[in-house]
């Protein structure tokens, strides 16, 4: 039975596990849709199951197709690392890469990539996607984005996930806040203040579990949906935002706010960079994500994640 299989239908059915989606799989293999609803239907008569069933989402793969994933994903993944190594990504020819961000990426990752990648690879063009937690894995198993870089966890087999750096938390106030005017305000002094939070999964839990642990909750005043909006509403106010450290400083250079340091500790975050691990632009990617990782060894103060 296993000699009937080809590496074409090998890579069919991953990419059909991956994307959930006989156009996305078709698009990645740079065939037709009935071609690959041929192979798939080749898969499902030498195997004898349905494979995949049609859901809400896409694709839902069935119990033997959840069986045979593992190890065809990684006789895929040593064919193509070794397909790679003698065929590399040619920097000098045009190309397109979109990298998903975070509104905090945009801030401080965006400016360091594109000076990469305008050294690397002037002819290359970048797209640059928001980042959005519910939809992150789909659309890098789809290559509809090749990398993302965030914060939250994306725990899936799917992607692969490059530690880049771990990001601290410092205090933000308007320039000329009448009373926070110290390096480090006391914990007394914050519960005097009111604060404004960032809610939903890319506005880090690290502050506001803080801000929970030392009883500020009840001092929170104003609860916003993204850190692009804590700068203009900090100068012209009173109120105290806790920001990832580096943007902190990023928003002093660039508004009339102050940074301090708390006076207790917050648990960094680790910043990593999700890419597809699934067959596809493998050469073209791994390049990719090396401008990346070289580009944010630039950031100030910071030791990338071994």
């Amino acid at each position: 039975m296993a000699a009937e299989f080809d590496l074409n239908l090998v890579r069919t059915f991953v990419l059909l596990y991956e994307t959930r989606s006989v156009t996305a799989a078709a698009d990645l293999l740079g065939v037709t849709q009935p071609t690959v609803s041929y192979g798939l239907g080749k898969l499902r008569r030498r195997l004898r199951d349905e494979l995949f069933v049609r859901g809400p989402g896409g694709l839902v793969p069935s119990a033997e197709a959840e069986r045979l994933y593992p190890p065809l994903r990684a006789a895929i993944a040593g064919v193509d690392e070794t397909l790679s190594a003698a065929t590399e990504f040619d920097p000098t020819r045009p190309a397109r890469f979109a990298l998903g961000l975070s509104d905090l990426g945009e801030v401080t990752v965006l400016p360091l990539v594109l000076a990469e990648l305008t050294a690397r690879a002037p002819q290359v063009t970048l797209q640059v996607e928001a980042f959005d937690v519910d939809t992150a894995t789909d659309r890098l198993a789809r290559g509809e984005v090749d990398a993302m870089v965030a914060s939250p966890i994306l725990d899936s087999p799917r992607l692969t996930r490059t530690p880049l750096f771990s990001e601290g938390y410092a205090g933000l106030v308007a320039a000329r806040h009448p009373r926070l005017r110290g390096e480090t305000p006391t914990q007394a002094e914050l519960e005097r203040e009111r604060h404004i939070v960032v809610e939903g999964v890319t506005g880090h839990p690290g502050p506001r579990k803080a801000l929970r642990e030392h009883h500020l909750e009840d001092r929170v005043a104003v609860r916003v949906t993204r850190f692009a909006t804590l700068p203009y509403v900090v100068q012209d106010s009173e109120l105290v935002a806790i920001v990832p450290e580096r943007v902190a400083h990023a928003l002093a250079r660039t508004h009339p706010v102050r940074v301090f340091t708390l006076p207790w500790p917050i648990e960094p975050v680790e910043v990593a960079a999700y890419t597809r691990r699934a067959p596809g632009r493998a050469a073209a990617q791994g390049w990719f994500l090396d401008v990346v990782r070289a580009a944010l060894q630039n950031l100030p103060s910071v030791s990338p994640v071994a």
